[in-house]
């Protein structure tokens, strides 16, 4: 019966990621007066290729990584993989973070490739856990960065935007935080956290008990994993923290890529890269499919006075085109496939 709830769950988290991806155009479309799919298409071929050629290639880079960050993880597990292995697990990652309303929805189904792989699932659960440590570490030290380079960048966002880019710095941050304390010291986390249930239990707040205390000693057990995996093992933080940030910093600079391509001054890019990294940080937090909606209104609140109201339509519409829905298609069709040749492949050895 579970994997039936599942396959449903996912179908219904499909077509409400579909439906709000196209209200979400639709919507755009309708907002901006000056801009009509026709001038959109008209933009984009009289664009700069190279510059156009060079987002794509950013939006495929931030796919690619993430199989390079994961495979730079593996290899000090003892579980070294190929590049097209690789690449599943993160195309599975991809698509599936972007069709459920968890950001982490995806860890599931590279789970799933990793141990059809023969990799064990404690090596599996404690690689997953450190990569997406360094992933949301990433994002954090970016929006620094992001107001080191261009410290006005954040005064630029409207009053709504700005009470998301904190609130999304506050979690963000909080996470990075007690992701360390748990690799460190996961008891001094999990069994409080224990105990915090087990009250909101007893206040009749929450159901399931037993349930929910399951994961929770899941997770810790696994952060554990983790944490004897890298000991003494400072290499395997530094390259999974290089190529997370790598993989972030790529998909962030397909905007100002886009800018450029559609005309854009060369000197504002980098204030178009800084606004773009709060962006993601506003809209990480929110449990919405791929932060539809929540993403599309924080860049064009952050590009509206940079490039006024008709090129920030253009730029976003394009950007998310490129670093999202397309991302998203290809990765959907890399995972089917992967997941009918290793299928075949089993069959053959059976």
């Amino acid at each position: 019966m579970k994997p039936k709830s599942n396959i449903g769950k996912n179908l219904i988290w499909n077509v409400i990621s579909l439906l709000l991806a196209i209200l979400t155009i639709l919507m755009l479309l309708k907002q901006s007066e000056a801009l009509s799919v026709d001038e959109l298409l008209a933009a984009i071929n009289a664009s700069n290729k190279v510059y156009l050629a060079l987002g794509i290639i950013a939006a495929a880079l931030y796919v690619w990584l993430e199989g390079v960050a994961i495979r730079s993880i593996l290899k000090y597990t003892g579980y070294a993989r190929k590049p097209l292995n690789g690449l599943l697990y993160s195309t599975a990652d991809v698509y599936f973070s972007a069709v459920t309303p968890s950001a982490t929805g995806g860890q599931p189904a590279s789970a799933f490739f990793m141990m059809r792989d023969g990799i064990p699932g404690e090596v599996t659960a404690a690689v997953l856990v450190l990569n997406l440590m360094m992933y949301t570490v990433s994002v954090v030290v970016l929006g620094v960065l992001s107001l080191i380079i261009s410290p006005g960048a954040f005064a630029g966002f409207g009053g709504v935007s700005r009470v998301f880019v904190v609130i999304g710095f506050i979690v963000l941050s909080v996470l990075s935080l007690l992701f360390f304390v748990l690799l460190k010291k996961g008891d001094s986390v999990t069994e409080p956290a224990a105990k915090f249930l087990t009250f909101l239990y007893d206040k009749k707040i929450i159901r399931e008990k037993e349930k929910k205390l399951a994961r929770l000693e899941k997770a810790g057990s696994d952060y554990k994993k983790c944490s004897d995996m890298i000991s003494g093992r400072k290499r395997v933080l530094f390259w999974a923290f290089v190529w997370n940030f790598a993989q972030r910093a790529s998909q962030l600079a397909v905007p100002m890529l886009i800018y450029r391509a559609l005309g854009g001054a060369g000197s504002n890019m980098a204030q178009i890269f800084s606004k773009q990294c709060l962006v993601t940080i506003g809209y990480n937090f929110v449990p919405v499919p791929g932060g539809i909606g929540i993403s599309d209104y924080l860049m064009l609140d952050a590009f509206d006075g940079v490039m006024g109201t008709t090129m920030s339509y253009s730029v976003e519409l394009i950007s998310r085109g490129i670093t999202f829905y397309f991302c998203v298609m290809v990765s959907a069709v890399i995972t089917l496939i992967g997941y009918f040749a290793g299928r075949n492949a089993d069959d053959r050895r059976i």
